[in-house]
């Protein structure tokens, strides 16, 4: 095997089920990556993540370039050794966190110099320094440096932005050692703007990547504008390559985005809201903080198999939260990562019979219902 391989085993509409085979196993899609910032998903076990579902994990160049250092990383065998993660594992490409951590950087045509958020030391990231890092880290899927967009950006710098990232993605690729079961993802860039999303996929087309994400969207253009945007871009990428939606979403985002043919999506949205006494329900979100629920002896989420539904009430939860106890946080994250991969498994389980129609419209109809305090 070369590079990473994959499978589109069943469609239902634009809407794709498949299989990416890469080094350490196999990712069934659509698929959630539960974010893995710093080497670890923050309130987790590893074994509890993989318990939830989760297949795959993402980490972050930037943060792990900083601290502890890659090449520590690779002197102790690796990230998935150092984390004790088995299964597979996506890096970005630090690119995005440059841009937005970094108060005091400077972008050339090289790469991007900037000082580091947590002891103000100056660093210089290129699009060779990106890749090498992610190889030192050896992550299974590589993503190719980038400058991610800011959104509302004039047409005029979209392009410059856009035209800079295509240059950096020749150069990712060139940088790239490949070898089987490993890959690396162009990232389209473009904004909002459909001739430059079509160029700019087209661009990466040519240059040849295992699979292809769409950046730059989930930064405040909102979701309609996302999904507009993701129904001229995701046909324009190749059909047997995966398709990665970046830094997306709430529950209905990725029920949209699958509906418009992507594969693979990541975000912060259910660790960071379970660390904050919001948990996401197939009603919605329920925040924990709230008085009623202190007397409440139901389950957060009927059903759910996740410990925080199955040993806990309620009426529990929200003590722990209004103390502000870890356990908290740890039963919240639990339940929200579960969720997010129950809502996967539904809509490949969906795609397979080819009723991906009726399970967007049960989606919609329960979350619009409300959670199951209102009933």
């Amino acid at each position: 095997m070369t590079g990473i391989e994959f499978k589109l085993t069943h469609t239902d509409g634009p809407a794709r089920r498949g299989r990416v085979g890469t080094a350490h196993g196999v990712i069934d899609t659509p698929a959630f990556m539960p974010v893995g910032t710093a080497g670890t998903v923050k309130a987790m076990l590893p074994e509890s993540v993989a318990g939830t579902g989760a297949q795959i994990v993402l980490g972050n160049t930037y943060h792990l370039m900083l601290r502890p250092g890659a090449e520590r990383i690779d002197r102790l065998g690796g990230l998935h050794r150092f984390m004790n993660w088995p299964g597979p594992i996506l890096t970005d490409s630090g690119g995005f966190q440059v841009m937005s951590l970094s108060e005091i950087r400077k972008i050339t045509e090289d790469g991007v110099r900037f000082r580091s958020h947590i002891d103000g030391s100056y660093h210089t990231l290129t699009p060779e320094r990106s890749i090498q890092i992610q190889h030192l880290l050896d992550s299974n899927i590589t993503m190719a440096f980038d400058e991610c967009t800011p959104y509302p950006a004039t047409e005029k710098e979209a392009r410059t932005s856009m035209e800079l990232s295509m240059r950096w993605a020749q150069r990712s690729k060139d940088a790239f050692v490949e070898r089987p079961g490993y890959g690396l993802f162009g990232i389209v860039q473009g904004s909002v703007f459909e001739d430059q999303r079509l160029e700019s996929a087209q661009t990466l087309a040519d240059i040849g990547f295992d699979g292809y994400a769409v950046g730059g969207l989930a930064v405040g253009e909102g979701q309609e504008l996302m999904f507009g945007t993701l129904d001229f871009t995701a046909p324009a990428l190749p059909v047997d390559r995966p398709r990665y939606l970046m830094g997306v979403g709430k529950p209905s985002d990725l029920v949209g985005a699958v509906a418009r043919g992507i594969d693979m999506f990541d975000c912060v949205l259910p660790t960071r809201s379970g660390r904050n006494g919001q948990a996401w329900t197939a009603g919605g979100p329920v925040n924990l903080k709230n008085a009623r629920h202190a007397d409440d002896p139901r389950p957060l989420e009927e059903g759910c198999p996740c410990p925080a539904c199955t040993d806990y009430s309620r009426a529990y939860l929200h003590h722990l939260v209004k103390a502000g106890e870890i356990l908290a946080m740890m039963l919240l994250t639990w339940h929200n990562l579960t969720y997010y991969q129950r809502l996967m498994r539904g809509m490949r389980d969906a795609i397979e019979a080819g009723t991906f129609t009726v399970f967007q419209k049960t989606f919609h109809e329960t979350a619009a219902a409300g959670d199951i305090d209102r009933l």
